[in-house]
C-alpha cells in the first residue's frame, strides 16, 4: 500500500502518478486532499470553478460536482483513469482520499513528490482545494 501525502502537492501531477499506480495494482491512499494545490489565478480559477458549478441542465439528471475536498480530488484522480473499463474501475476502487491525517495510516511513511510541489510554481499564483470547495458552499477545512 503506497500512502501520498497530499500538502503542497499540485493536484493534476500528483493524481496521474495516483493513477498509474492504481492501474499496476497498488492501493493507495491520498492524506490531507484539503492542502492540495489547484494552479493559477485565484480570480479566474474561482470563475471557472462557479461556472461548471452553475452549468445545469434537468436538476434530477444533472452531474453532481463534489463539495468536500477528498472527493474533489478522488474525482480528479478518476479524471487520469480509464474508468468506463473494468480495468479502470478496479483500478478506481483501489484509491482513497482523506481529509486530513487519519489515526489507522502511518503518515510519517508519506510518499511526497518532488516534480508536482507548488514550489514549482513560478510567481506562487494558487489555491488550495479547501479555498475553492469553500468559495463553491462546501464546508471550511
Amino acid at each position: 500500500m503506497k500512502v501520498y501525502n497530499a500538502k503542497g502537492m499540485l493536484i493534476g501531477r500528483m493524481a496521474s502518478r495516483i493513477a498509474k499506480d492504481a492501474l499496476l495494482g497498488e492501493e493507495v491512499r491520498v492524506i490531507n486532499c484539503d492542502l492540495a494545490v489547484v494552479s493559477g489565478k485565484k480570480r479566474v480559477i474561482q470563475k471557472e470553478k462557479t461556472q461548471r458549478q452553475d452549468r445545469r441542465g434537468y436538476p434530477g439528471l444533472a452531474n453532481k460536482r463534489p463539495r468536500m475536498p477528498d472527493r474533489y480530488v478522488r474525482r480528479a484522480i478518476r479524471g487520469m483513469l480509464p474508468w468506463t473499463t473494468p480495468r479502470g474501475k478496479a483500478a478506481f476502487a483501489r484509491i482513497m482520499c482523506y481529509v486530513g491525517e487519519p489515526s489507522d495510516i502511518d503518515s510519517s511513511s508519506a510518499i511526497i513528490l518532488k516534480d508536482a510541489d507548488k514550489s514549482k510554481l513560478p510567481q506562487g499564483k494558487y489555491l488550495t482545494v479547501a479555498q475553492i470547495i469553500k468559495h463553491l458552499g462546501g464546508r471550511e477545512y
